[in-house]
């Protein structure tokens, strides 16, 4: 399916000319995460319904009774979130919005994450952009949190909840990613009728395509309650990635075992309260007021 872009003579001169950021964009691309990354049910950021068993995900938070006050956390909050990776070849960022939604259920604060938008940023000037609709394909399940603390200083810590992207998996938490491009689990998450979700490559006006992924997203906030109407704190990301196929062959190396920066303050994680009917427009509407500018790769 891979096939070449470009004029041949252009194209295999800054093949040779500029291996150090070609590398470095395909390894941006498999520092989706987070993220990465994002998370939604749908293109408006509308909070999605927690599935059947989301109670039941993840270990053991939310088993104790809630602190006193901790039910007045109910609600919906703007989420933004920086994770940084770094190689020998580059640094690189993952930001992310979209909102972090609370509810109390059966005596837990249970937590629905739906991200709207995430940007990319590195040290080389490579670009890799992925579409909302892409960022919006992942769909975390709803898990309790472990809420301590008391108000104005409540701890909330959500535990990571494995989200497959772009692939199919009977049990997220457990089974293997495929290292087959030709898995049939494969699925096109974000409608635009190529496999998994699709990144676009810019490392030169000669060299640019897309590279089409499937992902494993493991993440999990750690975030202190600072004021009335705000939280901060970091993330942890152990995601996971497939290169299932890309425009040009010279992209299908994207296979890289990336490492989160182990730096809390280059990782960052915001909450701010909102109103309930508040969506991904408005959030892009409002993002500059709630929270800081994106930041640069450059520790």
């Amino acid at each position: 399916m891979a096939s070449n872009t470009g004029t041949p003579g252009p194209l295999a001169s800054t093949r040779r000319t500029s291996g150090r950021a070609r590398a470095a964009a395909i390894a941006t691309v498999v520092a989706l995460g987070v993220t990465a990354t994002a998370c939604s049910s749908g293109t408006d950021g509308d909070r999605a319904d927690a599935p059947a068993d989301a109670a039941t995900t993840s270990s053991d938070a939310g088993t104790s009774a809630l602190p006193a006050g901790a039910e007045d956390l109910a609600g919906r909050w703007a989420h933004f979130d920086v994770v940084a990776y770094e190689d020998d070849t580059m640094k690189t960022l993952i930001i992310s919005t979209g909102f972090a939604d609370l509810e109390v259920r059966d005596g837990e604060l249970v937590n629905q994450m739906v991200f709207c938008h995430a940007d990319t940023a590195n040290d080389l000037g490579s670009e890799v952009t992925f579409s909302d609709a892409a960022t919006q394909a992942i769909l975390p399940v709803a898990t309790p949190v472990e809420v301590s603390g008391e108000p104005g200083s409540f701890h909330v810590v959500r535990p990571a909840t494995p989200t497959p992207i772009g692939i199919e998996l009977a049990d997220p938490a457990n089974e293997a990613l495929p290292t087959d491009p030709d898995d049939p689990r494969i699925v096109d998450a974000d409608g635009d009728g190529k496999p998994g979700v699709t990144a676009k490559v810019k490392v030169s006006e000669d060299l640019q395509g897309e590279i089409y992924l499937a992902r494993r997203e493991i993440f999990a906030y750690d975030v202190t309650q600072v004021a009335e109407d705000r939280f901060e704190g970091t993330i942890t990301d152990d995601s996971e990635q497939l290169v299932i196929d890309a425009s040009d062959p010279v992209f299908l190396g994207a296979g890289g075992n990336w490492e989160q920066l182990d730096d809390p303050e280059r990782n960052p994680v915001i909450w701010v309260r909102v109103d309930d009917d508040w969506d991904c427009d408005r959030l892009a509407e409002e993002r500059d007021a709630l929270f800081p500018p994106n930041p640069k790769a450059d520790w």
